[in-house]
């Protein structure tokens, strides 16, 4: 599998994303411009990701603008024809902005920016400790969709507490039924709002983010 990852202005997370990925996970990844379009070298057996940022400054909404970049032209087409995609933090909003995923992404419920360690489970049976960092990050959908997206199993995601439990207190933003990440029906577009790649070197003292960016 080869990854590749987007470099829109605004960015801030991009080279630490490639990082993880090549010196840390041992990967074949290339950095995208934002303003290309070719994806020849991609198959959908790989996997192009969105990074953490700001994208074009986050005016409009976050991720509204990056939406219609050459490159998010050729990743929405990538991402129909059953290739890999996978956006985290700035990335997961564009997902969504893009419609390649369910819902949007709220000013955080406190009004204020949030920046610390937070614990991530899948299914309540292990909790990973992973860095968010964002303003807008509160998840929200109608309770239709929510309901679809538990049904379908995909909410990849939840925020927990240290033992896996979905509490108030775990809950950085506010995000409704305490979700953290989602993927879409075909299940190969993911989007998550805590940054694994921030969680990936021994150096750092936490590789949770190996084990919580592969999802099932």
């Amino acid at each position: 599998m080869k990854f590749g990852v987007v470099v829109f202005p605004g960015s801030n997370c991009d080279r630490d994303m490639y990082d993880a990925l090549k010196y840390d996970l041992n990967q074949d990844v290339t950095m995208l411009w934002h303003k290309d379009k070719d994806l020849s070298r991609f198959s959908t057996e790989d996997c192009i990701i969105l990074p953490g940022g700001f994208s074009y400054g986050d005016y409009l909404r976050c991720g509204a603008i990056a939406r219609f970049s050459p490159m998010m032209q050729s990743v929405i087409e990538f991402a129909q024809a059953g290739g890999k995609v996978f956006g985290v933090c700035n990335g997961f909003q564009i997902l969504c902005e893009s419609h390649l995923l369910p819902g949007g992404l709220l000013r955080n419920a406190n009004q204020q920016f949030v920046c610390k360690n937070v614990f991530i489970t899948s299914d309540g049976s292990k909790a990973y400790k992973i860095p968010v960092a964002h303003g807008e990050g509160r998840y929200y959908a109608d309770e239709k969709t929510l309901d679809r997206l538990e049904a379908n199993g995909q909410v990849i995601f939840y925020y927990c507490d240290e033992r896996g439990r979905k509490t108030a207190d775990a809950n950085p933003n506010g995000a409704i039924r305490h979700i953290a990440g989602i993927c879409n029906e075909g299940r190969n577009v993911f989007g998550m709002m805590p940054h694994p790649e921030r969680a990936c070197s021994a150096a750092l003292g936490n590789t949770d983010g190996r084990r919580s960016s592969k999802p099932s």
